[in-house]
């Protein structure tokens, strides 16, 4: 008998936290899943420990390492559900989350995505404080097209049927093993609604050695990204392009000022890049925020910033605690 939802976890050397997500998995509250790992090159011994679960809901499949739009796309391939639920193997789901979804597809047959509201964890599992809350539905590309509001992978659950209309995650952005998802949403949001489920029901963990931190493969991907999304979008939305092109500047920014070197020269540049596609863009939260940022680093210097940064992600994690 097939299962209403398939649950795919792309899994590289992942035994440090896949213990814990896969329990994440198993004790959610709606139980008609199958859960398909995709073994993608791993060399940590995580055959020997699926082949331990009395679960027969878990499944293995193993292949050389190809990248995550691969192993997704291994997992979709060999699905049965007539939902897909991604979840990257360190992160972690409440136990209301695939209820919470399928229902919401259920009484909407016309959505092709719902996703949830996601909460920042650190290595450890404790919370960062940062909690990210987006409330668009219904047609919702412009929005996407200027921040991925599905925020991570292990968020949203797909109509099956979506993946016949666009297709799978593109293997061109493997190399990058970044912004695959934002392409796939960006491709299902130009044909299907969305829905979104308003609580916090996913733990996105932030690894120190995560791809998403290294701001070169984050640049050259999202452009890709980017370029693809408007050769396909009518005309009367490629106004939008230069303030995509702005945002993902700030993004880049970001990441430059979170990168190992704490690049805040790079985070100038990639901010005057922003203003230069958009300049209503220095009026934005994001922009400000950014710029505070920088002008921090260079007063202090990287060492004394991140040690301010520290105080303030502790007053953050005890707002949010106290809310």
């Amino acid at each position: 008998m097939m299962a209403k939802v398939s649950v795919i976890i792309p899994a590289y050397n992942a035994m440090k936290y896949l213990p814990e997500t896969l329990t994440s998995v198993t004790t959610q509250t709606f139980s008609d899943f199958e859960i398909i790992i995709v073994n993608d090159g791993s060399s940590d011994g995580i055959e020997d420990y699926i082949s331990q679960t009395t679960d027969a809901r878990v499944k293995i499949i193993s292949q050389e390492n190809k990248g995550l739009a691969a192993a997704r796309n291994a997992g979709i391939t060999n699905a049965q559900g007539e939902y897909i639920a991604f979840l990257d193997a360190d992160d972690i789901w409440e136990p209301t989350k695939l209820e919470q979804q399928v229902s919401a597809l259920e009484k909407h047959p016309e959505i092709g995505l719902v996703y949830t509201w996601v909460a920042y964890i650190d290595e450890k599992g404790a919370s960062t404080g940062r909690v990210f809350k987006h409330h668009a539905e219904g047609d919702v590309w412009q929005q996407l097209v200027e921040h991925n509001i599905v925020e991570c992978g292990s968020v949203p659950m797909v109509r099956r049927s979506c993946f016949d209309t666009v297709g799978i995650f593109d293997w061109n952005l493997s190399r990058y093993n970044v912004h695959e998802d934002w392409d796939m949403w960006l491709r299902i949001a130009a044909r299907y609604p969305f829905k979104v489920v308003k609580e916090t029901l996913v733990y996105y963990r932030q690894v120190s050695s995560s791809a998403s931190k290294k701001w070169q493969a984050v640049e050259e991907s999202a452009l890709i990204v980017i370029e693809k999304a408007f050769k396909s979008a009518p005309p009367e939305l490629l106004y939008l392009k230069q303030r995509s092109y702005s945002f993902a500047n700030i993004h880049f920014a970001w990441k430059a000022l979170q990168s190992r070197d704490k690049d805040y020269k790079k985070a100038i540049h990639f901010r005057s890049q922003a203003l230069i596609n958009y300049p209503w863009v220095c009026l934005s939260q994001e922009f400000l925020r950014l710029t505070l940022a920088i002008t921090l680093m260079q007063w202090l210097g990287a060492e004394s910033y991140q040690r301010l940064l520290m105080i303030f992600h502790a007053l953050r994690r005890r707002l949010v605690a106290i809310e």
